[in-house]
C-alpha cells in the first residue's frame, strides 16, 4: 500500500538524503500511529540497516537479535557482540563493505526505547557510534523510532549527555486528519458520506491501524460492532494496552485521562489535581507535556488569564469513545442501538467540537486567515450574584483586529438556530466584550455538518459559517 498523506513528514526525509553531511532524526507518535510504516516505505531503496528493540526482553536477548539482524549481512562468520559497543562496531564493519560514494544509507532502529535496559550500555554505545563515527561520514541517514515518546525526549531530544544537541531533524507524527483520512479511505476503496467519515473519526480518531481493520461494504454500527463491541473485538483492549506502551508509570497518565473524559468542557490544572489526588509539582507538569506530545489531550491558553493558565481537554478520539461507551460492558449498547441513542447523539456534539479543535489549521484556512498571525484560546466568565456564568470553548483571536468566536454544533441536518439560542450567542460576545475590554472586530463563526438554516436569528448573530467538508477538503 502506497503512504497516504503525511507530506509534509515525507518531505523532510526525502530532504535528509540530499544533505551534505550524516543526519541524526528521532521520530516518535502514539502506538499504531504509522511510524514503521512510512520509514520504511520512504527510505525503502536507501535502507541498509534496521532493528527493532524487543519488548520487556534483557540484554542478552537483545544483543542476539542485534546480532543476527547485523550478522546476515555479511558473508563471513561474526561473533556474537558481548557489549552494545562491540555491537555498533559490527555495525560500523559492515557499512565499511558498502561503497563510500553514491547514495544516502539509512539505518532503522525503531522502538528505541526497548533497547535500553537498566545498566545495560545502550545509550552510551549508541551516542559513541553516532558522534565517533557517523559524524565523520556524510552518507549516513541514522533514525531512532518509538512510540515511547517521553523516552526519546528525555533521553535523546532534552540529552543532557552525549547525545545533547545532536539531533538534526524531530519529527512527532500525528493521528490522521480528516483530509487525510478521506484519502485514506480512497486509497482502500472504501466509500464513506462525509457523515460517515466524521462518525468514524469521531469514535476511532485518525489511527492508521483503526482504520485499516474496517471491513469494506459495512456501515458504521457494523463496524464499531465488529472493531469494539464483538468478543475478542480488535479495540475492545486497546485502551489498557496503550498507555502502558507509552508511559512509565502510566497509571498517572490514565487518572488524567479519566479525569478529563468526565468533563466534556476541560479542566484546569488546579481542578485535575482535585480529581486526581496528583500533587501540583514536576510529576504533573511531565504528566501532562507527555500526553500532550502524545495528542491524547489539548491545552487552550484562557483569554485573558496569564500564559500557564487555561483548559486541559481530552481529545483523542478513541478514549473518549472507550470511556464513555465501552469499559462499562454491562451497560454499553451496540449497533443502531448505539448510535440511534440520546447519550450517542448528546456525545457526538462534544466529540464533534473535539474535531473542530484538532483541525484548527483547517479552520484558520477556510477562514482566510493563514497568512495572518492567530492564536487559539478559550475564555471562561465565572459569572456573580447579578450575572450569567459563560463559557466559550474555542476563540481565535487574530493579528488584523478581529476575533472570531467558534459556535460549534453537530447536526445531521440544517441547524436551526433559535431566538434563545441568538440570545445566549448574544450574552457570549457581551460576556466576552466587557471582561476583556477587547476593541477587536467579533465575528461569530458557526460550524456545523450542513450549515445553519438563514432565519431572523441566525442572520442577528452568525456572520459566517463552515461546513464539515470545509474540514476534509484541500
Amino acid at each position: 500500500m502506497n503512504v497516504v498523506g503525511r507530506e509534509a513528514e515525507r518531505k523532510i526525509l526525502v530532504e535528509l538524503l540530499d544533505k551534505q553531511e550524516s543526519q541524526f532524526v528521532a521520530m516518535y507518535g502514539r502506538r499504531r500511529i504509522g511510524k514503521t510504516f512510512l520509514i520504511r516505505q520512504t527510505y525503502e531503496k536507501h535502507l541498509v540497516f534496521d532493528c527493532a528493540g524487543l519488548y520487556q526482553s534483557n540484554r542478552e536477548q537483545l544483543l542476539e537479535n542485534f546480532w543476527l539482524k547485523i550478522s546476515a549481512k555479511f558473508n563471513k562468520v561474526v561473533l556474537p557482540p558481548k557489549s552494545w559497543l562491540q555491537a555498533f562496531k559490527i555495525l560500523e564493519d559492515y557499512l565499511e563493505t558498502l561503497p563510500k560514494k553514491g547514495k544516502k544509507k539509512v539505518i532503522f532502529l525503531d522502538e528505541i526505547s526497548w533497547f535500553d535496559t537498566p545498566k545495560g550500555g545502550f545509550l552510551g554505545a549508541l551516542s559513541n557510534f553516532w558522534n565517533s563515527y557517523c559524524t565523520k561520514r556524510e552518507d549516513v541517514v541514522l533514525i531512532i523510532c518509538g512510540s515511547a515518546a517521553s523516552w526519546i525526549i528525555e533521553k535523546v531530544v532534552k540529552s543532557k549527555g552525549g547525545l545533547h544537541n545532536r539531533l538534526n531533524r524531530t519529527i512527532r507524527l500525528n493521528p490522521f486528519t480528516l483530509e487525510e483520512t478521506q484519502l485514506y479511505f480512497k486509497e482502500k476503496k472504501m466509500k464513506f458520506s462525509i457523515k460517515d467519515t466524521i462518525q468514524l473519526y469521531m469514535c476511532l480518531g485518525g489511527i492508521p491501524f483503526y482504520l485499516n481493520a474496517i471491513t469494506p461494504g459495512k456501515s458504521v454500527p457494523q463496524i464499531l460492532d465488529e472493531l469494539c463491541f464483538e468478543p475478542d473485538a480488535l479495540l475492545s483492549n486497546e485502551f489498557e494496552k496503550l498507555y502502558a506502551a507509552l508511559f512509565k508509570n502510566h497509571e498517572n497518565h490514565v487518572k488524567v485521562i479519566k479525569a478529563l473524559a468526565n468533563k466534556n468542557k476541560g479542566l484546569t490544572r488546579n481542578e485535575i489535581v482535585k480529581f486526581t489526588s496528583h500533587s501540583t509539582g514536576g510529576g504533573l507538569t511531565k504528566v501532562l507535556e507527555e500526553l500532550e506530545e502524545c495528542d491524547f489531550i489539548s491545552k487552550y491558553r484562557d483569554f485573558d488569564k496569564a500564559k500557564e493558565d487555561g483548559l486541559y481537554r481530552l481529545t483523542d478520539e478513541y478514549s473518549i469513545f472507550y470511556l464513555k461507551f465501552m469499559q462499562d460492558k454491562k451497560k454499553f449498547l451496540k449497533g443502531n442501538d448505539l448510535t440511534s441513542s440520546q447519550s450517542f447523539k448528546t456525545w457526538s456534539g462534544f466529540a464533534f467540537e473535539n474535531l473542530c479543535f484538532k483541525h484548527l489549521t483547517k479552520i484558520a484556512s477556510s477562514l482566510g486567515i493563514s497568512g495572518i498571525g492567530y492564536e487559539a484560546f478559550s475564555f471562561i466568565d465565572k459569572g456573580g450574584k447579578d450575572k450569567t456564568g459563560t463559557q466559550i470553548d474555542l476563540i481565535i483571536d487574530r493579528a488584523d483586529n478581529a476575533v472570531n468566536i467558534i459556535e460549534i454544533k453537530y447536526y445531521n441536518e440544517l441547524y436551526r438556530l433559535t431566538k434563545n439560542d441568538a440570545a445566549n450567542i448574544t450574552q457570549k460576545v457581551n460576556s466576552f466584550t466587557n471582561k476583556t475590554n477587547t476593541k477587536k472586530t467579533i465575528f461569530v463563526t458557526l460550524i456545523s455538518p450542513h450549515g445553519g438554516i438563514k432565519n431572523e436569528h441566525y442572520l442577528s448573530v452568525i456572520s459566517n459559517e463552515l461546513l464539515a467538508k470545509d474540514l476534509m477538503d484541500k
